[in-house]
């Protein structure tokens, strides 16, 4: 385990993903944003009645937008911030995995799906390749997972 003031890996081959990370950032802020200023906006591009709880849907945007720091932190220091990366991950999977099921449930329409392509599956790639390089600079897999 490191101590807290030392860098977990410096390696600068990392630097590659700050772009995306960067980009992340923007994104979340701005999705975030939007969707707690106006809540029935998504809905009405979708062409979809709006939950008369709308509240729900400003505090997903609030989750978003709360992402949207921790993303900046990673691009500016993409080693020593790589467990937000994990966790963003986490969210990018299980978005598309709550979707199907609201889906298969008829919880949700498939419309509704639209979503999942801008706040998850585009960083998919970005989000795999880090975290695969971060685990092979930084100590492996364990390491990555269990943040030492």
């Amino acid at each position: 385990m490191h101590p807290i003031s030392e860098e977990p890996c410096s390696d600068d081959r990392l630097s590659a993903y700050r772009p995306w990370l960067f980009a992340a950032a923007i994104y979340n802020l701005a999705w975030g944003g939007i969707n707690i200023l106006f809540p029935s906006l998504y809905f009405d591009l979708i062409s979809i009645e709006p939950p008369n709880y709308t509240g729900i849907w400003q505090v997903v945007g609030m989750f978003v937008l709360f992402y949207a720091p921790a993303y900046w932190w990673a691009g500016r220091y993409p080693a020593r911030h790589r467990h937000l990366v994990v966790i963003g991950m986490a969210g990018k999977l299980f978005g598309p995995i709550g979707l199907v099921w609201s889906v298969a449930t008829d919880d949700l329409p498939a419309a509704f799906g639209w979503t999942i392509i801008t706040n998850d599956l585009i960083w998919w790639p970005a989000f795999v390749l880090y975290l695969r390089d971060a685990a092979r600079l930084c100590g492996g897999w364990k390491a990555l997972l269990t943040g030492d």
